[in-house]
């Protein structure tokens, strides 16, 4: 089973669980929402426990930040455009940079079986390596062959992604749904540090809560959810409705009922 998290108090509340909002895709792929970082920030930090952020982020919103759990995106992982050479992702910050800017963890990709994996590994290695006792915790985003690679995202290769970054040394664990309640909740006991869901890219509303509604029925440790709230008619309302499922033990029905 997932043993207790490592984060700092900002991050996981007393229930074990966390409500995490990254904001973080301005380097990766073009989104409209984010446009107003400090409103943003400044509306959905009522419900979130934290926000992943690039570094520019954190600094510039340090004073809206305060308070929140800070998780600073210690890697570029924008994804290739047709006839250019896949990447993957690739490392830019580390512990010394979360700290200047009062950030308490860092994120980082890392794509099992992707052509770019040994650089990927190699890098989630020392970044976790470099913030061992300085009080930064490493979340891991564990994930088959790449972004948005949906295909491969079932269950025996998520749980060897998760699988693989907790041995690694990840503090947390963000993957994919794998389609199934059950599945989640055999890689989250095959795992012996926390593990969180992401959402992806911005789909129905009440699929999201019944997804959420599961993971945490079968041990995750809360989500990482950032387009299927701020993309949404009305993100705040959104957000306090994943934070009733997520922190308040209510069902995805229950949820929708909020107004």
């Amino acid at each position: 089973m997932s043993r207790s998290p490592q984060l700092s108090s900002p991050f996981f509340r007393a229930d074990g669980r966390t409500l995490i909002v990254p904001i973080d895709h301005g380097t990766a792929i073009a989104v409209p929402g984010l446009e107003d970082m400090g409103r943003v920030i400044g509306e959905l930090g009522a419900y979130a426990d934290g926000f992943v952020v690039n570094y520019g982020v954190a600094r510039a919103f340090r004073a809206e930040l305060a308070g929140k759990g800070v998780c600073l995106r210690a890697d570029v992982y924008k994804p290739s455009l047709p006839g250019h050479e896949d990447h993957g992702a690739y490392r830019t910050y580390g512990a010394e940079d979360a700290a200047a800017v009062g950030a308490q963890a860092v994120m980082s990709m890392l794509y099992v079986h992707h052509r770019a994996e040994a650089a990927m590994f190699r890098e989630n290695a020392a970044l976790i390596s470099g913030c061992r006792g300085r009080g930064c915790a490493v979340i891991v985003e564990a994930l088959p062959y790449g972004l948005g690679q949906s295909a491969h995202y079932t269950p025996e290769p998520i749980g060897f992604a998760v699988r693989a970054a907790a041995e690694l040394g990840a503090d947390v664990v963000k993957t994919a749904w794998p389609g199934d309640g059950e599945a989640f909740r055999r890689i989250v006991d095959a795992s012996f540090v926390p593990v969180v869901v992401l959402g992806g890219a911005a789909g129905d509303e009440v699929g999201i809560l019944e997804m959420v509604e599961e993971s945490v029925r079968a041990g995750g440790a809360g989500i990482a959810i950032g387009r299927n709230v701020w993309q949404q008619a009305n993100p705040l309302l959104m957000l306090r409705r994943l934070h009733a499922v997520v922190h308040e033990g209510a069902t995805a029905a229950e949820a929708l009922e909020l107004r």
